[in-house]
């Protein structure tokens, strides 16, 4: 799909599900796909983007930066307690904060940075061992931690559903623990259910092969 027919979908979502048109963000994620496929999403005006790793990351932008301008990093992907430095330098947005060690690491970072990128907690709402995420039950903790004990930036949760079961479910558990923690965003939703996501209040929304096409 182009990125017109998919912010067309997004706005069709907002409308349909009574949200404030242009209050869904299309995150375009970029990760591994060619530099001419980045530059042709780039020349058409979206400036928001999703890449998983940091090192691909931090070898990909500054050229592009420097021939479109400024954009907005959203690392999608899991972070490393070692990697947090160089996550904190190069993205405005961290989707994956999932454990009491790297909030305890990104704070750190933060008092030596003196600012912060905007952090979502990622929700681990199948208790799938492979797969990152902070447990349903230990996520009120790690919220206070984060946000009321450090005062760090979190603006809302993250989850990726089980691949082998429907998304709405899971979109609808993270949306009502989202409310409950009077947050003002909600990570979720990518290429195959983006619509859902924000029929479910989603405001982030992660799109990667509908935009660019598959991987190579």
């Amino acid at each position: 799909m182009s990125l017109e027919e998919i912010l067309t979908k997004v706005a069709v979502a907002e409308k349909q599900n009574k949200r404030e048109q242009g209050s869904v963000k299309l995150i375009a994620v970029s990760k591994v796909q060619p530099i001419e496929r980045i530059e042709k999403v780039l020349a058409k005006g979206h400036r928001v983007f999703g890449e998983n790793r940091i090192q691909e990351s931090i070898n990909k932008w500054p050229p592009l930066i420097e021939k479109y301008g400024e954009v907005e990093l959203h690392l999608v992907g899991s972070l490393q307690t070692n990697k947090v430095k160089e996550a904190m330098q190069n993205f405005q947005v961290i989707h994956s904060v999932d454990r009491e060690k790297l909030v305890l690491k990104i704070e750190s970072e933060a008092q030596r940075l003196g600012k912060c990128p905007e952090l979502f907690i990622q929700v681990n709402t199948g208790n799938e061992i492979q797969k990152a995420g902070v447990a349903l039950e230990k996520l009120e903790d790690l919220f206070k931690l984060a946000k009321d004990i450090y005062s760090l930036p979190v603006v809302g949760l993250m989850c990726l559903p089980p691949v082998n079961e429907p998304s709405l479910k899971h979109f609808l558990i993270v949306s009502r623990l989202n409310a409950h923690l009077d947050l003002p965003r909600l990570s979720m939703g990518m290429s195959s259910d983006f619509e859902e996501a924000i029929k479910s209040g989603s405001t982030d929304v992660r799109v990667g092969s509908a935009l660019f096409g598959l991987r190579s």
